[in-house]
């Protein structure tokens, strides 16, 4: 008897909720912190009250990882379910948080066998998001662990993902970029075009004047690896479902588009980027 792999993630893969609800995917939530008062992403604050609140405080919010033990505890639950299920767990980029080594240590803390994969996503975001959600369709299909690691190998390098933040405050203020380019970004109207490198780390694409030039660049970015194929798209926003709608169908008039999804970018990522900020993640439909 075949047992259905269950699939563990974190609550930075930004996954819309119908899509977890659909799959049954389990979601560990990451924390954030204004002042004293700490709240489980997605879980005690939506996007929308994480986005309405960091408009209201004059100090940045901070953010931790799970616990190993939260990770244990989420492992040894399914496994009490069914103790011959497979787990794969896929998680938040190893290169911007400790939650990827907090899945590893939770596994090594249980005290009983398991058939439990932890998988280093390399991105953030729906950047691994759909890769979770492509695991949970595939064990739907009743994929085997391996079947499902190998096809989420595979996609990492098949998604391109671009992102453009409204200010450079964020990431300057959490270490992510120099305060002098902070500066220079915000005195020139500089959008910088930045997306994550395969050791998971952002970095800054190209820079560029003004919103419109960046959108434009990104399209022939985009074009550059999936001009004439039929691609899904996904676009994240900081609770602003509009400007997802409008770079959508900015895009759709370039690319064959098959499957949409839009996605709140959540408090955790939130925290890091600001508000403002359009996520574009496109990958080609399986053959």
């Amino acid at each position: 008897m075949s047992h259905k792999v269950a699939i563990v993630t974190d609550s930075t893969a930004d996954i819309p909720e119908e899509l977890i609800r659909k799959y049954g995917i389990h979601v560990v939530p990451l924390r954030v912190l204004f002042g004293e008062e700490a709240y489980a992403d997605g879980v005690d604050l939506t996007s929308e009250q994480f986005y309405a609140k960091l408009e209201k405080v004059s100090v940045l919010p901070t953010t931790s990882q799970p616990s190993p033990t939260d990770f244990m505890n989420i492992y040894n639950t399914l496994l009490d379910e069914d103790p011959e299920r497979p787990i794969v767990s896929i998680h938040l980029s190893s290169g911007m948080s400790g939650t990827y080594q907090s899945a590893l240590l939770g596994k090594s803390l249980l005290e009983r066998e398991g058939d439990i994969t932890v998988l280093d996503s390399k991105s953030a975001s729906y950047g691994y998001g759909l890769l979770v959600v492509q695991a949970a369709e595939l064990a739907e299909q009743g994929k085997s662990a391996v079947e499902i690691a190998a096809a989420v190998a595979a996609m990492q390098q098949s998604r391109k993902l671009f992102f453009l933040v409204d200010t450079l405050e964020y990431l300057q203020k959490g270490g992510r970029i120099g305060k002098a380019a902070a500066i220079l970004g915000t005195l020139l109207n500089i959008k910088p075009i930045l997306s994550i490198d395969e050791e998971g780390v952002i970095y800054a694409v190209e820079k560029v004047r003004g919103h419109k030039k960046a959108m434009a660049r990104i399209i022939e970015l985009f074009q550059q690896d999936l001009a004439g194929q039929r691609v899904n798209l996904a676009v994240g926003h900081t609770a602003d479902p509009g400007s997802a709608i409008a770079c959508a169908e900015q895009l759709r008039g370039h690319f064959t588009l098959n499957e949409v999804v839009y996605t709140n970018i959540g408090a955790v990522i939130g925290s890091h980027v600001g508000p403002g900020v359009i996520a574009i993640f496109m990958w080609p439909v399986p053959e």
